[in-house]
């Protein structure tokens, strides 16, 4: 947790005056006792009410005082835990978006949510009260101590026996406690997990008739969160008990002996009411370590959990001497049009037995249209992927321009791209919105352009606000093929020097296709356009056709020329087209 604590640099002038006010807290608390001493030992005793009046009078001066500035050490230190709390998840969500797709593959999306609001919100929340306690507890701790010796050196025997005993049992509570805390943070994870799967997954869930299993999923990693969670709340609920009886022990010792201490007129009644006071101080700040014991073990934990994804170095880094914004690499080379090389590409994902794809050469030239087509499984998707440098390459080189991608950085090569994922992602806004995040500044004209190519106008146009009409967190409030021709329009406003279309036309039916396709054909002739594709009738009019078989080339050329030479082209064609289709 301490790795964490850079964080409050900035506020360590604030750290130190919410210190400083919780030293002026704990040095009034600590001078009241005493105060109360004299006005019984000088005041009721001698039965002298002036001196009782001006005592009391400056008692309730300092106490003022005190809670003055314990008001102003609650209010800064509340101010500096949530700047602390801002900047960390700041920090977090920065570093997560530079991550590859193998980081987030490895830590998991569930994982990050959890670890970026419930883990960061753990620490928040005690270093709060490690602001106001690591203070606080050891002067009132140390300061008790050396003013009940100051009353009595004797009678301070008890609290050599009580206090270490005080000490054990809190210890082996918290040693008991903090793997518990520990265990909980993942279960919450395997909990949000689970949540999440189910809420995005509804549609299938219903469609299948999963519901009861999707239930009790749930309720296995609800109960075992919860079964957890009441263990460690077990253990620390015998905290409480257990220090209250020894402190309450402590108690009737201290005035069993005190009796005795002023029986012999070794002790004065205000000073053993004193000593009484600062004992409860003593132990009082050992409970309040107590419960720094409960909280720091679990936001150790999360800090943990947060330390690793801040330590987590991203596999895919910006090269120390990238391609020239001017458009010259270098040495020297010029950077321009759109011409995607891949040179004996092999790649493998994190784990894999076996390379997702091997030994993959081709071109893509700007103004023609470079299809890929394979059966489930044989890289296709894996290709699109490694252009953008989602994942980097085992082996080879993927060049654009005749630069390799990783001479680029990240936002020089991302700016070339316009990517239509599979998945269309749409974002909550309107369509407006959702099509101008493709370019930022794209006025209302090159909006309805790039909506016109991907023949989106007519249903944008039908909705009651037209391009202003919202879209619901997830699209939810449009088709499949609305989607994916609003993901087109996104990546068509962009205007890039390389068009990716990573089976972005599957929603579509066979007609709206057919116009999509022949207007990026008009629209794209200065960039590389690469397709892919599960149906034929997509890529059949394709200037080069790429026929991936397991992860390799089985083929490359047009549709004719691969009915002719690649077997594997003629089972796909064959399997989805008629004879009369395919003459």
């Amino acid at each position: 947790m301490l790795k964490l604590f850079r964080f409050l640099r900035p506020y360590r002038w604030g750290v130190a005056l919410v210190m400083a006010l919780v030293l002026l807290q704990s040095l009034a608390e600590l001078y009241l006792p005493t105060l109360m001493a004299d006005i019984v030992n000088k005041g009721v005793v001698t039965g002298d009410n002036a001196y009782i009046w001006r005592i009391g009078g400056f008692m309730l001066l300092v106490t003022l005082g005190g809670t003055l500035v314990s008001i102003g050490a609650s209010y800064y230190s509340s101010r500096i835990s949530a700047g602390f709390g801002r900047d960390v998840r700041g920090k977090v969500f920065s570093h997560v978006e530079n991550f590859s797709l193998q980081e987030f593959d490895k830590i998991g999306t569930a994982s990050l949510i959890t670890r970026t609001t419930n883990d960061i919100n753990q620490v928040q929340q005690v270093l709060v009260m490690m602001m106001r306690l690591m203070v606080m507890a050891p002067m009132m701790c140390i300061g008790g101590l050396i003013m009940a010796l100051s009353k009595d050196a004797k009678l301070t025997l008890v609290l050599v026996v009580a206090v270490p005993v005080l000490t054990l049992t809190i210890l082996l509570v918290a040693r008991k406690g903090l793997p518990l805390f520990r265990a909980i943070q993942k279960k919450l994870d395997k909990l949000n997990l689970v949540l999440r799967e189910g809420l995005t997954g509804i549609r299938v869930i219903r469609s299948f008739n999963r519901l009861e299993h999707e239930q009790g999923r749930f309720v296995e990693a609800n109960r075992d969160l919860t079964e957890t969670s009441v263990k460690v709340n077990q253990i620390m609920a015998l905290l409480m008990p257990l220090m209250m009886l020894i402190m309450n022990f402590s108690s009737i010792a201290i005035i069993w002996f005190g009796g005795i201490r002023i029986s012999e007129e070794h002790m004065a009644v205000g000073d053993l009411m004193a000593f009484l006071q600062y004992a409860m101080q003593i132990m009082f700040s050992l409970l309040m370590l107590s419960m720094m014991f409960v909280m720091v073990p679990r936001a150790s934990a999360s800090a943990v959990r947060i330390n690793d994804v801040l330590l987590q170095d991203a596999v895919i880094k910006d090269p120390a001497k990238p391609a020239s914004k001017s458009g010259r690499h270098g040495d020297g080379k010029t950077i321009s049009g759109g011409t995607v090389e891949f040179d004996n590409v092999t790649f493998s994902y994190p784990g894999a037995e076996q390379p997702a794809v091997e030994g993959i050469s081709f071109r893509a030239m700007p103004g023609e249209v470079t299809a890929i087509i394979g059966g489930t499984g044989s890289g296709k998707s894996t290709l699109i992927n490694l252009i953008p440098r989602f994942y980097d390459i085992d082996s080879g080189s993927i060049r654009i321009d005749g630069v390799d991608v990783r001479e680029y950085t990240q936002e020089q090569l991302r700016a070339k791209i316009g990517l239509v994922p599979q998945k269309a992602v749409l974002f909550t806004g309107t369509i407006a919105d959702n099509i101008r995040y493709g370019k930022e500044e794209a006025t209302d004209e090159e909006i309805r352009r790039a909506a016109d190519i991907a023949q989106a106008t007519d249903f944008i146009e039908g909705m009651q606000d037209g391009f202003g009409s919202m879209i619901a967190q997830g699209g939810t409030n449009v088709s499949g093929g609305q989607k994916q021709r609003l993901s087109i329009a996104r990546a068509l406003v962009r205007k890039p020097d390389i068009y990716l279309f990573d089976d972005s036309f599957s929603a579509l039916d066979y007609k709206t296709d057919a116009r999509l396709r022949a207007a990026l054909r008009r629209e794209t002739t200065a960039s590389a356009v690469i397709i892919v594709a599960q149906r034929v009738s997509t890529i059949m009019d394709a200037d080069r056709i790429i026929v991936l078989d397991e992860g390799r080339i089985a083929g490359i050329g047009n549709h004719r020329e691969l009915m002719a030479t690649c077997e594997v082209y003629r089972e796909i064609v064959s399997s989805q087209l008629s004879e009369e289709e395919i003459a």
